[in-house]
């Protein structure tokens, strides 16, 4: 898992208007939008999935004595707001490790809780439990809103953090933070990605902070089996869709 921790700006990837046509992912016959943001969109349940949020990084990381400069969490509520004025979404489901760990909702400032509530007005909002925030204190849950689960099925598709080793159609899950290296006139670009058989699908991390782990690690192998994978890569104005086999592999971090 890479380590990296600079700041993505709230458009980095979007890069203004989007091609929807080309940016359609279909699993398990469900025909899903990506938004360039790093988001995925199910249109017929004006339904907005995200993943590995992350938030209260940074201020993690300075408990421990690990100085990063404290703006992860505005910023990634900040390109969350984005996508919701974008589309008409009217449920949320946020796939886990939401939070870097169960103290964020405490650390949360006035002001960050203030955007998420504005962000969760007239809409369901669902956290799933990820392995950094497997429960919220009870005490806390009011600070950060929606509902709680550890999974969620809705129609053909399911809702989780951590994906199932072995087959499971229609699943929709996070953690592993999904990155391509691809070759561009010569130079080599690392990009978060979508990774898809069709049957499942794996999503790339929405949060200011989080690193990635490249597609062709064996960790993507023992989710997918030996089915061929499709890296969706983000652009600035459209996915590309390259066989994960034919992005540049690199070392592990």
């Amino acid at each position: 898992m890479r380590s990296d921790s600079q700041i993505r700006t709230p458009d980095d990837g979007a890069g203004g208007s989007q091609d929807h046509s080309a940016n359609e992912i279909t699993v398990a016959g469900v025909a899903l939008i990506a938004d360039l943001a790093g988001a995925l969109y199910w249109p017929e349940e004006r339904l907005l999935i995200v993943s590995d949020l992350h938030l209260e990084k940074g201020s993690s990381f300075a408990a421990r004595g690990m100085l990063l400069p404290p703006y992860d969490t505005a910023a990634t509520l900040e390109g969350l707001a984005g996508i919701l004025l974008r589309l008409d979404v009217r449920i949320v489901v946020s796939l886990g490790d939401n939070f870097h760990d169960r103290g964020g909702p405490a650390r949360l400032a006035d002001a960050d809780c203030a955007q998420l509530s504005a962000l969760q007005c007239g809409r369901d909002w669902i956290w799933i439990a990820g392995n950094h925030d497997p429960d919220i204190d009870p005490g806390l849950a009011g600070r950060i809103g929606g509902d709680f689960a550890q999974a969620l099925a809705l129609g053909p598709l399911v809702f989780r953090h951590e994906p199932a080793l072995g087959p499971s159609p229609g699943e929709i899950a996070g953690h592993l933070h999904p990155v391509a290296r691809i070759s561009r006139r010569g130079h080599a670009l690392t990009r978060r990605c979508f990774v898809s058989d069709g049957a499942r699908l794996v999503m790339p991390a929405f949060g200011a902070y989080t690193g990635g782990l490249d597609v062709r690690h064996a960790a993507f192998a023992k989710v997918f089996g030996a089915r061929g994978l499709t890296a969706h890569v983000i652009g600035q104005r459209r996915l590309y869709a390259i066989a994960a086999v034919q992005c540049e592999g690199m070392a592990a971090e």
